[in-house]
C-alpha cells in the first residue's frame, strides 16, 4: 500500500509537472508572427515610440524590473543594432509610446521623477544626460505621459495632485513655456495616457468609467469627447495610426487571459485582434510608414514579473 501511495504521489508531481509546462509552451508560444527586438539589456524595456524616419526606436528601460525605478530613456537603432543611452540621470524618465519623438523639432518629450517631483521634460533626439529642458514646473501637480503636436509647438500631459494616484486629468501647454496650462478633461474624471494625432486635430486617451478603462477621442481644445471602444475588459495604451484613420491600443478580455493589441477604426465599431499571445501585449506604436506595430510583451502579468521585452508585428493591411 505504502508503494502504491508513492507512485500516485510521484504520478502526480510529474502530471503537476508536464502540465505546468505545457502551460508555460503556450503562453510563450506567439501565433502571429511578431519577432522579438534583439537588444542586449538587462532590465525591462517599456514604451517603444518609433523615429520619425522609422529606423531607430526610443524606450524606457527600468533598471530593476517591470515599471521599478530608476529607468533610462534609450535609442536603438534596427538597421545598425545601436545602442545610444539619450537620459540616465538615476532618475526614472519615462517616455509614453506614440508621437513623442517628433519629426519637425527633431526632440523627444518624456517626463522624470527627479526632484522636488515628476515633471515634463524636453530634449533633442542627438542630446546627452543634461541637456534636456524642464517644461512643466508645479508646486503641487505632479506630470506625465507626455505627447507632441506634430508642429512640434504643444505638449499634452497627464496632471495629478501631488501624492495622489487617482484624480488623472488631461492639460496642454506650449513646448516653449510662453503659453499657459489650458485644462482639457473634467477634474472629477480620470483621464490617462494622452496622444495627439498625425494630423494635430484630436487627442486619443484612455478613460475609466464603472471601474473599466475605456478609449476615448476629443478635439485638443477638450471639446467633443467621444468613446471609441466598447465591451467589456480594460483598454489602455492608445495611439494612432499615421493616417489617423485607426488607434492601436491594448485590451483585455473575456476569452484571453492577458491583454493583447487590437486595432479600432477612429469612428469607433468593430475592433480588430492584432497579437495572438497566451502572454501580455501593450504598450504599441504604429511606424511611421504604417507597416509595423511595436510592442512590449511578457509570458505573464508583467506587474509579476522581471520585466518585458519588445516586440514588432506587422500590421494589419487595412
Amino acid at each position: 500500500m505504502k508503494s502504491r501511495r508513492i507512485i500516485l504521489v510521484v504520478f502526480a508531481v510529474v502530471f503537476w509537472a508536464f502540465s505546468v509546462a505545457v502551460s508555460l509552451s503556450e503562453a510563450t508560444t506567439r501565433n502571429d508572427g511578431a519577432q522579438q527586438v534583439n537588444i542586449p539589456l538587462s532590465g525591462s524595456l517599456q514604451n517603444p515610440a518609433w523615429s520619425p524616419d522609422g529606423e531607430s526606436i526610443l524606450f524606457t528601460r527600468f533598471r530593476s524590473g517591470y515599471n521599478r525605478g530608476p529607468a533610462d530613456l534609450i535609442i536603438f537603432n534596427l538597421k545598425e543594432k545601436s545602442i545610444r543611452v539619450l537620459v540616465l540621470d538615476g532618475s526614472t524618465n519615462v517616455n509614453l509610446p506614440g508621437s513623442t519623438w517628433n519629426s519637425v523639432t527633431n526632440q523627444i518629450v518624456f517626463s522624470s521623477s527627479r526632484k522636488p517631483h515628476d515633471e515634463i521634460f524636453i530634449i533633442d533626439e542627438d542630446g546627452r544626460t543634461g541637456d534636456e529642458e524642464k517644461i512643466t514646473d508645479r508646486r503641487k501637480k505632479v506630470a506625465y505621459e507626455p505627447s507632441l503636436s506634430p508642429d512640434g509647438r504643444w505638449i499634452v500631459f497627464e496632471s495629478h495632485p501631488l501624492d495622489i494616484a487617482a484624480h488623472g486629468v488631461l492639460m496642454k501647454c506650449g513646448t516653449d513655456g510662453t503659453k499657459p496650462y489650458q485644462l482639457l478633461t473634467g477634474k472629477n474624471e480620470d483621464c490617462r495616457q494622452p496622444n495627439w494625432s498625425p494630423a494635430g486635430d484630436l487627442i486619443v486617451y484612455q478613460k475609466v468609467l464603472g471601474r473599466q478603462w475605456d478609449i476615448w477621442v476629443m478635439k485638443t481644445n477638450g471639446k467633443e469627447r467621444r468613446k471609441v471602444t466598447k465591451g467589456p475588459g480594460n483598454k489602455t495604451d492608445a495611439s494612432f495610426s499615421p493616417d489617423g484613420k485607426w488607434i492601436v491600443y491594448s485590451s483585455e478580455r473575456d476569452d484571453i487571459k492577458f491583454a493583447n493589441l487590437f486595432i479600432i477604426p477612429l469612428e469607433g465599431g468593430h475592433s480588430l485582434r492584432t497579437s495572438k499571445y497566451g502572454g501580455y501585449d501593450g504598450a504599441p506604436s504604429w511606424s511611421p510608414d504604417g507597416a509595423r506595430i511595436i510592442f512590449e510583451s511578457c509570458p505573464t502579468d508583467p506587474d509579476h514579473s522581471a520585466g518585458t521585452t519588445l516586440w514588432v508585428i506587422d500590421a494589419p493591411r487595412l
